[in-house]
């Protein structure tokens, strides 16, 4: 024990409620081990006057994870707690995170590292701190992030190992934190429902409102477009038409004509001013730069056929021949650009790509290389997925002479918003915000699994859903929520608000939603409270979903985990009458 260091307890209980009775067994067994450990007296990784150290899990930690209303000290004031390190915690099934508080005096150096028993169950752990550093000298808080891949059912053992080493001592104190964790296999097609009583509970109610409040909005829609058919029979009557809009006849091939595509429209909104976007602009140089970690040879890439083509972009499907050994091959999307395409074009292309970088989630798709060659068209190579684009893969659906034609049921749909809805759950937990999610931006392939892409090369490949308002910045204005498209605020509230769309996209396969309605006008039509109409087929439980997603306030959007919750229980459901 370190000089003048006292005696602490393990524990420092407020007997505030008891633990369930599930949790009596595993939380006496921790309670006799943590006072076990106080009795011992170990010594820290400190000596000889030097400050104190402390690394704990707080008291709502714990009662988080066994229900206990404590906090669990595994060092204090430098005296290391073993008892508590060699029990091994059970982390319950539906928790995927685990928060450390620690601090220390002055400096005290860590190193972390990760071992997990069986790769194949679990993803490596992730922490929102580096893996090297110093301490904080103020109470600080740390997350271990646990992610199942779902690829079998087992039980998990899991080993944090911490690394002290106090800048005066030369000795390093090693600390092994356990963990066990099962997991479970998650069916490509049924996806298992969550048992959560009290989010059902909560979405029930949030649903039922918003049917309520949708009734209500289509009540005035209907009194609305009643006062203008009198109107346009009065102007008719006395000849004269200045001043209303006409509808529109303009349509596509993809339009189903028993599905309307927006609310009534509106006569006439001001037009929507935006400043000028002031971001600091990106050299290609400094992309190149910014990829070369992952830059390959272009030798090694091969390209086939051409699977989509804009103006100044394409898209092919290529082939990526393994650098050891040769015979090996891999197919994948290369997204490149045409000899005609601009300095600026090339680094878009190239800046966007990396939006998703770094990333590891099943229903993500991050740029994997690169091919930045002087004298060469940069090319980008993700990995392929074999029915390619989503949107595009939608309206093949829907198209009737198509040579083969898609069986894709209501309960497919449903699955493949869950899976969108899961990668952007994990990107809101790592405080990305992707901007531009749309069925255009996610590719899938046989098995109907679902990743989200970058954005790159969509202004191009797909210009009809991109728009300028004046500033010379084209924006996926019929995705955007009013926060964005007004104020140009971006958050994940704003990732639901697009994802409400793109679930609406499904629905329809592949529709353009607001069709009839002027870009320019889009943040007055919003503001006033329309929105795209239900689809025909669309259950109302799954429309309630969206327009749960459209609210105004973007503090009353449900996060992307709550719509995850939502859509399993109504997946879950549909499979019942299947």
């Amino acid at each position: 024990m370190l000089p003048g260091a006292p005696d602490p307890p393990g524990w420092r209980r407020r007997w505030g409620r008891q633990p369930g009775p599930g949790l009596w067994c595993p939380s006496l067994l921790l309670l006799l081990a943590v006072l076990l450990g106080c009795i011992e007296a170990q010594t820290g990784p400190g000596s000889g006057g030097e400050p104190e150290l402390n690394v704990y899990m707080s008291e709502e930690e714990v009662r988080r994870l066994i229900g206990l209303d404590a906090e669990l000290y595994y060092i204090r004031n430098d005296i290391i707690n073993h008892r508590a390190l060699s029990f091994n915690l059970i982390i319950p099934t539906e928790t995927s995170s685990l928060h450390f508080s620690w601090h220390s005096k002055s400096k005290v150096e860590y190193k972390l590292g990760f071992h997990v028993d069986n790769p194949l169950a679990m993803d490596m752990p992730q922490t929102n701190i580096s893996l090297q550093g110093d301490v904080p000298r103020s109470l600080s808080v740390f997350r271990v992030d646990l992610f199942c891949s779902g690829k079998m059912e087992t039980e998990i053992m899991l080993v944090m190992q911490l690394n002290i080493t106090i800048s005066s001592a030369k000795n390093i104190t090693v600390l092994n934190f356990k963990r066990r964790k099962m997991c479970y296999r998650i069916d490509p097609v049924n996806v298992a429902p969550t048992t959560s009583t009290r989010v059902f509970y909560i979405s029930v109610g949030v649903c039922c409102a918003v049917i309520f409040l949708v009734a209500i909005i289509l009540a005035v829609l209907h009194l609305h477009s009643m006062k203008r058919v009198e109107l346009d029979d009065s102007m008719s009557d006395s000849g004269s038409s200045q001043g209303l809009s006409q509808p529109s006849t303009q349509t596509t091939q993809y339009l189903r004509a028993d599905t309307p595509n927006n609310a009534t429209p509106v006569t006439s909104y001001p037009t929507l001013r935006i400043e000028k976007n002031d971001l600091k602009s990106v050299t290609l140089q400094e992309a190149k730069a910014k990829v070369k970690d992952i830059a390959i040879s272009r030798e090694r890439v091969t390209l086939k056929d051409v699977l989509q083509e804009g103006t100044f972009g394409r898209i092919f499907h290529g082939i990526l021949v393994d650098e050891k050994d040769p015979s090996k091959e891999k197919p994948m999307f290369v997204k490149t650009v045409k000899d005609q395409a601009s300095e600026a074009q090339i680094t878009m292309m190239l800046t966007e790509s990396c939006k998703l970088r770094g990333l590891h989630h099943r229903n993500l798709l991050p740029i994997g290389h690169v091919c930045i060659e002087d004298g060469e068209k940069p090319m980008v190579l993700l990995p392929f997925m074999n029915w390619g684009n989503l949107k595009l893969f939608l309206r093949q659906c829907k198209l009737v002479e198509a040579n083969n034609p898609q069986a894709i049921s209501q309960q497919d749909l449903v699955h493949m918003a869950i899976q969108i809805a899961c990668g952007m759950s994990y990107l809101a937990r790592r405080e990305v915000i992707h901007k531009d999610l749309a069925a255009r931006n996610c590719v899938i392939d046989e098995s109907l699994q679902v990743k989200i892409t970058d954005n790159a090369l969509s202004r191009d490949l797909f210009p009809m859903d991109y728009h300028c308002l004046g500033d010379n910045e084209n924006r996926p204005v019929r995705w955007m929520s009013l926060e964005s498209l007004v104020n140009k605020e971006f958050s994940s509230a704003g990732d639901v608000w697009a994802f409400g769309v793109t679930l609406w996209e499904l629905m329809t396969l592949g529709q353009t939603p607001y069709v009839d309605i002027d870009p320019f006008e889009m943040a007055a039509y919003l503001k006033d409270g329309y929105r795209i109409a239900q689809p025909i087929n669309c259950p109302d439980e799954l429309f309630a979903v969206m327009a749960c997603c459209w609210a105004l306030d973007p503090e009353e959007r449900p996060k992307f985990q709550q719509l995850v919750q939502c859509l399993t229980e109504f997946h879950s459901a549909l499979g019942a009458y299947v």
